[in-house]
């Protein structure tokens, strides 16, 4: 596990990874979580990478998903309690409220360990967030992002009031510390085939 250097008064939150593979991936017509880009599925790659930074990590399933899985694989399963994303977050949260969580999505096939060191030495336990951001577009991804548990106790409250389930529309009226990967494309997303295409010829090229 990746040592983070904090307050010696005040111990953060133990961090957990989430693997969040319980989307229907309409868009790309298959199944985002077992797509392979490196050799194997994508989310064995996002367990791996989580497992290198994270105390404990844990797949999100929606329950019609429970499959066999290799040994040590954690699962939870959705309770199908809030909509998009903020199931499986919340879900997680429900499941042990006292931890932070590394939510990772599926549908970033070009994240890497050193992407992930930086998020997570550069984590603020303090506030209600840490999440990845390309220079780009300024923004926080609420799917490549540390959720503090005191974040995540406010979303139910925040569900009931928005008009909006979006994650980032959370992040972005909470106080979210931004963290810049080394090269943007480590945020490139994968959600249509067209996507998929463009970054398999771009890493078989390589």
């Amino acid at each position: 596990m990746l040592e983070k250097s904090h307050n010696k008064d005040h111990k953060p939150p133990v961090l957990y990874g989430l693997i969040l593979a319980g989307g229907k991936s309409s868009r790309m017509g298959r199944d985002k979580a077992l797509i392979s880009y490196h050799g194997r599925s994508q989310w064995e790659i996002l367990f791996d990478l989580a497992q290198s930074v994270c105390d404990r990590t844990f797949l999100s399933l929606r329950k019609d998903q429970q499959e066999d899985l290799a040994p040590g694989v954690e699962v939870i399963l959705d309770r199908d309690e809030y909509p998009g994303p903020f199931n499986g977050i919340l879900s997680a949260h429900h499941a042990f409220p006292d931890a932070a969580w590394l939510v990772l999505a599926c549908d970033l096939p070009l994240i890497d360990l050193e992407t992930l060191e930086k998020l997570c030495i550069s984590r603020h336990p303090e506030r209600d967030a840490t999440a990845l951001a390309t220079r780009a577009t300024g923004l926080p991804e609420p799917l490549a992002a540390i959720w503090e548990p005191g974040a995540l106790r406010k979303v139910p409250g925040y569900l009931k009031k928005a008009t909006s389930s979006c994650p980032r529309k959370f992040l972005l009226s909470s106080d979210t510390s931004l963290v810049f990967p080394e090269d943007d494309a480590a945020l490139s997303n994968a959600n249509s085939q067209e996507d998929y295409i463009r970054i398999k010829e771009s890493l078989d090229s390589k």
